[in-house]
């Protein structure tokens, strides 16, 4: 049994196909224990260490920092008995001596006599190029010099073998007339016939010869008018050849002001997961704008209880909480598209998107409907900063059910967002500004905000879908009497 095993990258979850190795956490000659994190590699959703299977010494690395590497490829190959001695270099036993290669020139020196029976090549029978034997079909081979057909246009392959004179005689010039060449489809002299099969056909059945049409199609095609026209005998109407003007040269600079920027990781998956997700579902985007003073009021409260004092408490824990009180009274928003059927799920796994270095990553809080309001705010706290650190694991990133994206950080006030593969709905949450606004009668200065909900029309409609949004909103616009009312 060899002490050398090679360590393949493995299957990180969700059908990853490949990874990008980030850094080697080890060097060749390192002794290593088992499950020591060994090699840093980027998948399609995140960076994660790899532990290595085996202890021993590293032998060798397969795969620089930078590569992309599918999964089930050897990347480090691991001495796992490194104190049984030098490996073995050989197993053959005396070194082989290499023999020297012989010149070019030496070989081309070489001539080999043809065998008894041997057929020379050039003849009927013998060699031909690939291998092939120059058989005529029907015949067996013959000792007779091999003919070959004249190409088109050119001269015979007898006359072109033929040497010519070293000085040949100047011809006198015969004054000669030249006939006009033969217009084809393209409306200009020589070249291909462009006519579809079906056009060629039609020519073909009706004794018209293409070579002598001008065509009236695209780029100066054959069509079937112009074959029946010739064939009735009717003249085409004369159209002038027009040319086109040469372009203006647009300006064009030099590949040193572009940046190309791979595709791969995070934003590949990203790209992938928009697309399938944007041509599958079809997209309604409702937006809502509400006056959210009170509840900014509110958080200013709960900030300042004793217990809440070490806690991040931001707008967007209020949101998470009215999403997940809505999703009880509305349960169908929390649910798959499954093509015969449609899963409701009666757990929430909310998706919190979050803008990474590496690209946009949603990962999720698992079954967030049964969290308290202060574990809510811890569990939102330690997703952030994990997924902004690059240490989200792929488990944390699948199986989410409904998804926030809080564009508002960016000082954007809402967006139409495009539904995570899987999901039914997405809720924008946008930015937070103080605005004029009706309130008691009277327009004063208040803290308002825009929500964009995006859902999949196959099982939302646009009812169930409003009545969802402005749950929302009422719960921000007065979370203490929403949750009087609703529990």
């Amino acid at each position: 049994m060899s002490r050398v095993k090679e360590f393949n990258l493995p299957d990180l979850g969700e059908g990853l196909t490949e990874g990008e190795i980030l850094a080697w956490l080890v060097k060749v000659g390192d002794d290593i224990e088992l499950n020591q994190p060994i090699v840093e590699v980027e998948t399609a959703k995140a960076a994660v260490e790899i532990p290595a299977k085996w202890a021993g010494r590293v032998q060798e690395i397969f795969h620089p920092e930078g590569a992309t590497v599918e999964v089930g490829v050897p990347i480090i190959a691991i001495d796992t008995d490194p104190g049984a001695g030098p490996l073995e270099q050989s197993t053959t036993g005396a070194p082989t001596q290499e023999l020297p290669t012989p010149s070019a020139a030496s070989l081309a020196a070489v001539e080999v006599a043809p065998a008894e029976g041997m057929v020379e090549p050039g003849l009927i029978g013998g060699a031909a190029p690939g291998g092939r034997t120059a058989v005529l079909v029907g015949y067996g081979p013959r000792n007779a010099p091999a003919k070959r057909r004249p190409r088109k246009g050119g001269v015979p392959a007898a006359e072109a073998a033929t040497p010519a004179p070293a000085v040949p005689a100047p011809a006198a010039p015969t004054p000669t007339s030249t006939p006009a060449p033969a217009v084809n489809g393209n409306g200009r002299a020589g070249g291909p016939v462009l006519a579809k099969p079906p056009v060629r056909k039609l020519a073909k059945d009706l004794g018209v010869d293409l070579a002598t049409l001008t065509g009236s199609g695209p780029l100066g095609s054959i069509t079937r008018e112009d074959v029946q026209r010739a064939a009735s005998g009717t003249p085409a109407a004369a159209e002038p050849l027009t040319v086109a003007a040469p372009a203006a040269s647009a300006a064009s600079f030099g590949a040193d002001r572009e940046q190309r920027i791979p595709v791969k990781g995070v934003r590949k998956l990203t790209a992938e997961n928009m697309a399938r997700s944007a041509f599958t579902a079809p997209h309604v985007t409702e937006f809502l704008t509400v006056d959210v003073t009170r509840a900014m009021k509110a958080l200013d409260r709960l900030r300042d209880r004793r217990e809440w004092r070490d806690v991040r408490v931001s707008p967007l824990l209020l949101v998470a909480k009215a999403v997940l009180l809505a999703v009880k009274r509305h349960p169908m928003v929390n649910s798959t598209w499954a093509g015969d059927e449609i899963v409701v799920k009666e757990y929430v796994n909310l998706g919190i998107a979050a803008a990474t270095e590496r690209g946009l990553i949603v990962p999720n809080i698992k079954d967030a409907g049964r969290l308290t309001l202060r574990e809510l705010a811890d569990a939102m706290t330690g997703l952030v900063q994990t997924a902004k650190s690059g240490k989200t694991s792929p488990a944390d990133m699948s199986g989410g059910t409904l998804t926030i994206t809080n564009v508002g950080v960016f000082g954007v006030d809402t967006g139409t967002p495009i539904l995570p593969p899987g999901e039914s709905a997405i809720l924008a949450f946008g930015a937070v500004r103080q605005q004029p606004w009706v309130h008691k009668g009277k327009v004063k200065p208040r803290l308002v905000t825009t929500l964009g909900l995006s859902f999949d029309h196959r099982i939302v409609d646009g009812e169930l879908g409003s009545k969802f949004l402005r749950d929302v909103g009422d719960f921000l616009a007065d979370p203490e009497a929403a949750l009087l009312a609703w529990t």
